[in-house]
């Protein structure tokens, strides 16, 4: 069984024992994640898509660990005017295992 959820602006195709890495979520190691914004649920031969959501079904996942990403460098310049901007990034981020997916 698999599932699309919607977590962060973004989008994730999950399955059960599977982990994935989104935006941070404010919770602590070990904590329970419920993902109830579930796009679609596919199973061997049945698939639900939502209109937006699946009605009654979530995802249940458990926080692994809070890391930040890679740094990004923004270099901004506008020629022949003299004006330079260097700045760096790093995202928060959010590894999540997921422990079942639940439809009603």
């Amino acid at each position: 069984m698999y599932a699309v959820v919607q977590t962060g602006g973004k989008q994730y195709r999950v399955e059960e024992g599977s982990s994935i890495v989104i935006e941070k979520l404010e919770d602590k190691i070990g904590a329970e994640v419920v993902l109830d914004k579930v796009l679609l649920v596919g199973n061997d031969d049945k698939v639900t898509i939502g209109r937006p959501v699946v009605d009654g079904a979530k995802v249940i996942a458990e926080v692994v660990r809070q890391a930040r990403g890679p740094k990004i460098i923004v270099f901004k310049k506008r020629s022949k005017k003299g004006y330079k901007k260097t700045q760096g990034h790093r995202q928060f981020l959010t590894e999540v295992k997921i422990k079942e997916i639940k439809v009603a």
